[in-house]
C-alpha cells in the first residue's frame, strides 16, 4: 500500500529532455546538467550518479536528525560514499538498481555510530523509497 504525504515540506520541479543523452534543469535554475550514458566517456553525468549524491546527502541529514534525538553529536566531517549499480534483474527482461552506502563517522565509537546509521536508515526518505524495491547495503566505513 502506498503511503501518502500528510504534509508536503518541499517539491522539486525539474525538466529533462533527451533521456540519458540529454539535459536536465531545475525550475529555480540551481541545477543545470548535461546527461550521458554510464561508461560512454561523453561529457555529462548520469542518473545513477545523481541518485548516489541525492541519497548520500539525504542520509547524512537523516543521521543529523537521528543524532539530535539520540543526543549524539554527528561529526562535522561525516561523509557517505555511494555506489549505485545499474544492471539486469533476475529475469533479464528489466533493469534494476543496487545501492551501497559506506558511512564515515570519524571519532564516533563504533557501537554508537552503528545505532545512528540504523536509526537514520529507518527515517531517511530515500531509504523508505528503496526499501523492498532494490538491494541497499549500508556499512560503517
Amino acid at each position: 500500500m502506498t503511503k501518502q504525504l500528510e504534509k508536503v515540506l518541499y517539491t522539486a520541479h525539474t525538466h529533462t529532455t533527451g533521456g540519458r543523452e540529454g539535459n536536465g534543469q531545475s525550475s529555480d535554475g540551481a541545477l543545470d546538467v548535461k546527461l550521458s550514458t554510464p561508461g560512454s566517456g561523453k561529457p555529462g553525468t548520469n542518473p545513477e550518479q545523481l541518485f548516489g549524491v541525492g541519497y548520500s546527502a539525504c542520509f547524512i541529514g537523516a543521521m543529523q536528525i537521528a543524532g539530535a534525538a539520540m543526543q549524539i553529536k554527528v561529526p562535522a566531517d561525516t561523509a557517505v560514499d555511494a555506489s549505485v549499480s545499474l544492471g539486469r534483474t533476475d529475469n533479464d527482461s528489466a533493469y534494476g538498481l543496487a545501492v551501497t552506502l559506506a558511512v564515515s563517522l570519524p571519532g564516533l565509537e563504533r557501537t554508537q555510530a552503528q545505532q545512528l546509521i540504523e536509526r537514520a536508515h529507518q527515517t531517511c526518505p530515500y531509504s523508505h523509497a528503496t526499501r523492498g524495491n532494490i538491494e541497499v547495503t549500508i556499512a560503517l566505513a
